[in-house]
């Protein structure tokens, strides 16, 4: 594995760059009414049955998580962490005073939000953070097991939405499996253990 390791100025700017692709991505699997797998997709669900917006759930469910990164990943990951999943947050809740999407498709949003949430998490992934949820427990995994990380989140993507069954309509459960699946697909081609210098080194609980 290359030695070599990102300056501070490249991990904001692919901090800024990552949670912006993201938000894109589940910018457009919240207006088709589509699911994900992971804690974006739990707080896509819960925000069509509670008057929370998805911004407000999705930090919130990933907390727990943030507190994990912190003791099992260390200081500098759970921070960075904590901002990403509070940029796509912010951003995400944001989008509709600048976008507006006359006709939806929900096929080409499942596809596009899918592949354009896996090129942001890839990158943020490979600049040592994360946007909380289940990415801390599967890169955790990666490092400590060498377990292909996109596999892992794969697993778990699809458990919540086969879960996700009795909740919405089979098309649109259809349409999400297909997004989760391009997601994933770009995860598992491009994260893999060892592949790339930026990888993130677990540390022992104190």
């Amino acid at each position: 594995m290359s030695a070599y390791s990102h300056s501070a100025k490249e991990n904001i700017i692919a901090i800024l760059t990552g949670t912006f692709v993201v938000a894109q991505g589940v910018f457009f699997l919240q207006q088709a009414h589509l699911l994900t797998g992971g804690t974006t997709g739990l707080a896509l669900l819960v925000s069509q049955f509670i008057d929370l917006s998805f911004g407000q759930l999705y930090f919130m469910m990933n907390t727990p998580f943030y507190l994990m990164a912190w003791f099992r990943m260390g200081r500098s990951f759970a921070i960075t962490s904590v901002i990403s999943g509070g940029l796509v947050s912010v951003i995400t809740d944001n989008l509709h005073h600048v976008l507006t999407i006359s006709h939806l498709e929900p096929l080409y949003c499942a596809m596009i939000g899918g592949i354009l949430m896996g090129l942001g998490m890839l990158i943020l992934f490979r600049h040592k953070t994360s946007l909380g949820g289940f990415n801390v427990l599967v890169l955790f995994l990666q490092e400590k097991f060498g377990w292909s990380a996109g596999k892992l989140q794969m697993g778990i993507d699809f458990t919540i939405l086969v879960a996700s069954f009795f909740l919405v309509s089979p098309l649109t459960l259809f349409y999400s499996v297909i997004g989760a699946f391009l997601l994933n697909l770009v995860l598992a081609m491009n994260h893999k253990p060892g592949r790339y210098a930026g990888g993130v080194k677990a540390q022992q609980a104190s």
